[in-house]
């Protein structure tokens, strides 16, 4: 009869040694390599195949390593850890280290039976980390199996993208251009939900009616809402299409969230900035009891403070500081936000030829809004909308220009006045929805009818002979202002409203700002995956020669991106530009927000991002638009810290006026102030009221609900324990470095500031070629060419990020931890699992040993118990003798690992001080075995803190260490003596 082996313990099968899983079966084990991961599980079935109880094997005394070794086996092997024993299931496996502010909502997430959180970071913050932590966490605990993102169609690619790079998860892209390839593969009566277990779903294409049916009923047990504020509405809203398209997500997110069971997550950057009952209706969606909350007492802020996590930049640039209530600023993290915008207004003036050009279209708009009036309402409302996009376009670029007067308006084939504005609207404003961004940067129509009228053709023509900085004077103005920001060492972004202008920019920039700069437009044509490739075609191509590093300081580094405001929200593009020009003034503040947000974000080397507005001082329409809405918004976000969102009808009422105001005096009176002008006065009295009061809302809501469910003091403690357990960033950049250089292979670090560097691996053992060929690519290691290693996680083909779950940093700590445990190993073997050091860091003689320890961990879930085993490395050091061993305290064991030879050791003297550890192991098994139950307590503590607030998940908690645990490596450090030991040394303990 077999015998039986209890999870967590060593077996030997198939020539190498084993752990037992606990899906193990008397007739079937499941065994995982001792070191390997996951991917590496295998089932080995006993009465087949030779399996036998094993014992990690002792060092052997006469393979000593230099000083080094300890910190380099320690690291190769906590790499190698994907099961932490830890309270946070997913963080050794996932490819990002998180600040310690964005633990705050899984830590409000772990103490809910079924998580419901509103996350309202301001933006830049990370709230996608911050909800990829929460998944990644969730479905590894087993309490939640599928999830689902749902999010605006230009965003799709980039939430599959992070949560792949960032996550491990691999979620399939469920969109209008997608469905029908998924529903070929399905099964009879399948649906493509229940077939593909992580999804990241377009909120537009789900909201129709057959779709939204079928995704309700198989919708996942977790499902994250993006840009949560444009899924509801107030109970006042409108009848217009972007009232009607929030109706629609609306209802379905009140059929998702009507499961009491499914784990919500919302994300919004503005949840309060619009009216009260829509901010009600999104608690609502958390939870139905929080909308009905008197958020003026106490007790209801507190009970919304569960759910609700709101936070500005200035609330985590430092975190876990004194001022937090923390004893110390010991743990103090500081997020490399930049610290500031420099912001210039650049006024340019039109040439003469461009301004005759623009009062006659001023004057064909007058003459056709005033016969229009006659003819009836729709017509009123058609020509409207069709003078909007007239002027919209010739302030534009002659490019945008001509194509607008050659072509039909949207609004000319309404039938009514309110399709008409339903029609025209979306294209000739500049809504604050995001989910409205696509689409609309084609230039608009001002004919209204099929074939232009000879008036429109004959401007048509005048404007297309005055491109070219002869005849535009706003090109001219921004070749210089470009010129400026490049000779500054800036690669920026310039914004545009419609692709004629994006396009004509990039034809008419080549070859004005140096032979080296780089020029790439992105524009609505591209379908957003094409423009996120767009985007790193042109930082591949810009960075050239200018090394690892790729600093837009270096001439060889210099990129222009044209764009429209398809790139304006969403994208992340701050690690590959530092600086914004609007080249078209927005008729809303909140979209230059959202443009400059591209950049001035978390994880912007710059700390300060210039931003440049263009205006034309003389053409009657931008001077009007800065003056009444980008002033009050900049106050505004002057007095609070943070932007307010200004309300389409707000920017509306403002751009009304201008264009009334305009086709009334033309541009002569371009120096008047629309506040002086009669018959304004009231509708701009009553936008300056409504902003104020909004402005007041968010001021409120940003202290009334700030983050209180959490105190620093519990970040401070999980961040420690983190830390401690997994190691940081800075590890891994030091091992990957150290490691390398041992393994010959040729590492060149430019000490640019940015941590990345490059290696060769042409001279590296064959078995760590193999191993980053497989990860690489073949070809990049046959012939030896430079493989860059980054910090930041999002690399491209040929690259390794410098993070934990890299493969290629895997394949190099897997080298590194079986070379050290084969002695046999050909080649360089850069850490060894025994050392002797004298230095002068030890006044006594101490011994320092790598512990691995194995625990079987029992975690109740809401669907059931689960079984896992999990690993742990620590360090454990004495002074003195084996037999009076005095136990040091984990910091003065640490600091062992910064020890450096300061003195040469006797070859003998290295044989006998390892031999006499050596044999002393078993008489330490008692402490080793002793510490390991004083570490299962402290983890079972560590997972109940976690979820204190929910007693049906610990329930039944159990944390059981294995024995006897793994001593990996002892090493012994000797103070330094007087005299000069003998010249007799062993190689590799040399100082």
């Amino acid at each position: 009869m077999s015998p039986t082996y209890t999870a967590g313990s060593l077996v030997a099968a198939r020539g190498r040694e084993w752990v037992v899983l606990p899906e193990s079966a008397a007739d079937m084990l499941v065994l995982r390599p001792l070191g390997g991961s996951e991917d590496d599980i295998a089932a080995v079935f006993p009465a087949f195949e030779e399996v036998r109880a094993a014992e990690f094997a002792a060092p052997i005394p006469s393979d000593v390593g230099d000083q080094r070794s300890a910190g380099l086996l320690r690291t190769a092997l906590r790499i190698g850890f994907r099961s932490g024993a830890g309270p946070f299931r997913s963080l050794a496996s996932i490819a990002v280290e998180p600040r310690a502010y964005q633990l705050v909502p899984l830590l409000m997430a772990l103490r809910q039976r079924t998580v419901r959180l509103l996350i309202s970071d301001d933006v830049g913050i990370g709230k996608t980390i911050e909800a990829g932590l929460i998944a990644k966490e969730l479905l590894a605990q087993g309490e939640a199996t599928r999830l689902t993102v749902l999010c605006s169609p230009s965003l799709a690619e980039q939430w599959q993208s992070e949560l792949r790079e960032k996550f491990g998860i691999g979620a399939e892209l469920v969109l209008a251009s997608t469905v029908s390839r998924l529903e070929r593969g399905l099964d009879l009566g399948q649906s493509l939900f229940d077939k593909h277990p992580y999804t990241i779903i377009s909120t537009d294409f789900i909201k129709s009616t057959r779709h939204r049916e079928d995704f309700v009923r198989h919708c996942p047990d977790l499902v994250i809402v993006d840009e949560a504020h444009s899924c509801v509405t107030a109970d006042d809203a409108g009848q217009g299409t972007a009232a009607g398209t929030n109706q629609l997500r609306h209802e379905l997110l009140r059929k998702v969230s009507a499961d009491p069971d499914r784990h919500l997550l919302l994300l919004t950057a503005t949840p309060h900035s619009g009216k009260e009952s829509a901010f009600r209706n999104l608690l609502a969606l958390v939870r139905p009891e929080l909308a009905t909350l008197d958020l003026e007492s106490p007790a209801g802020r507190a009970r919304l403070a569960e759910h609700f996590v709101a936070r500005k930049r200035a609330d985590v640039r430092e975190y876990l500081t004194k001022e937090d209530g923390l004893a110390d600023d010991s743990l103090v993290q500081r997020t490399a936000f930049p610290s500031d915008r420099w912001t210039k207004d650049e006024p340019y003036k039109l040439t003469p030829e461009y301004r005759a050009l623009l009062d006659d279209a001023i004057a064909y708009a007058r003459d056709r809004v005033a016969a229009a009036g006659e003819q009836g309402r729709r017509e009123a409302r058609i020509a409207w909308w069709s003078v909007i996009a007239l002027l919209r376009s010739m302030v534009s670029s002659p490019a945008a220009a001509a194509q607008t007067l050659r072509t039909r308006s949207e609004s000319a084939t309404a039938r009514t006045a309110q399709e008409a504005d339903a029609l025209g609207s979306p294209v000739a404003a500049d809504s604050a929805d995001n989910d409205r961004l696509e689409g609309m940067d084609v230039a608009p129509g001002a004919a209204e009818s099929e074939e232009a009228g000879a008036r429109l053709l004959e401007l048509s023509e005048r404007a297309a002979q005055l491109v070219g900085p002869a005849g535009d004077a706003k090109l001219k103005a921004l070749t210089r202002h470009l010129k400026g920001l490049i000779a500054d060492g800036y690669s920026p972004i310039v914004f545009c409203r419609y692709i004629p202008t994006a396009e004509y920019l990039v034809t008419q920039l080549e070859g004005r700002l140096g032979r080296r700069t780089k020029i790439a437009a992105v524009t609505g044509t591209l379908s957003p995956q094409q423009r996120l490739e767009r985007v790193e075609q042109l930082a591949a191509e810009s960075a050239g020669d200018a090394g690892v590093g790729g600093e837009a300081s270096d001439a060889a580094a210099r990129r222009v991106l044209i764009a429209t405001d398809c790139l304006s929200e969403g994208v992340n593009l701050q690690h590959h530009f530092d600086a914004v020009v609007h080249y078209d003034l927005a008729w809303n503040p909140t979209r230059h927000d959202q443009r400059e947000g591209r950049v001035d974000r978390y994880g912007q080397k710059r700390d300060q991002v210039r931003v440049v507005t263009m205006f034309g001082e003389d053409n009657g329409i931008d001077g009007k638009v800065l003056e009444v809405l980008f002033m009050k918004h900049r106050q505004i976000m002057k007095d609070l810290g943070i932007s307010v969102s200004v309300p389409d009808e707000t920017a509306s009422g403002v751009t009304d006026a201008v264009v009334e105001w305009l086709l009334l005096h033309g541009r002569q009176g371009s120096q008047e102030s629309l506040f002086d002008l009669d018959g304004h006065q009231e509708s701009l009295d009553r936008i300056e009221r409504e902003w104020n009061s909004a402005a007041e809302r968010e001021k409120t809501s940003r202290s009334k609900y700030a983050q209180r469910a959490i105190h620093p003091e519990e970040v401070a403690r999980e961040v420690a324990a983190i830390r401690a357990a997994l190691g940081g960033a800075e590890e891994v950049r030091d091992f990957a470095v150290d490691a390398l250089r041992d393994l010959d292979a040729l590492v060149r670090d430019p000490g640019d500031g940015t941590g990345d560097f490059t290696a060769q691996a042409g001279g590296a053992p064959a078995g760590l070629r193999d191993a980053l060929a497989a990860t690489l690519g073949g070809r990049l290691v046959e012939e030896d060419r430079q493989i860059p290693f980054r910090t930041t996680p999002a690399i491209g083909r040929g690259e390794a990020a410098l993070v934990r779950t890299d493969p290629a940093i895997g394949a190099i700590a897997s080298y590194v931890l079986d070379s050290a445990l084969d002695v046999n190993t050909p080649g360089p073997r850069p850490a060894r699992r025994c050392g002797v050091v004298t230095t002068d860091a030890v006044t006594v003689r101490t011994t320092l040993l790598l512990v691995r320890y194995r625990f079987h961990l029992t975690l109740p879930s809401r669907t059931g118990e689960r079984q896992l085993v999990a690993e742990d490395a620590r360090l454990l050091a004495y002074e003195g003798m084996p037999s009076r061993a005095r136990w040091l305290d984990e910091d003065a064991t640490a600091a062992l690992l910064a020890a450096r030879a300061t003195g040469n050791t006797h070859e003998q003297l290295v044989r006998n001080q390892i031999a006499r550890d050596l044999g002393a192991l078993p008489g330490l098994a008692g402490h080793l075995a002793a510490y390991g139950t004083r570490l299962a307590a402290e983890l079972d503590v560590s997972h109940r803190r976690v979820r204190k607030a929910n007693e049906e998940i610990v329930r039944g908690l159990r944390v059981v260490p294995q024995e006897p645990a793994d001593v990996l490596g002892v090493y012994v450090y000797l103070p330094q003596q007087p005299a000069a030991a003998s010249a007799s040394t062993v190689s590799g303990v040399e100082a």
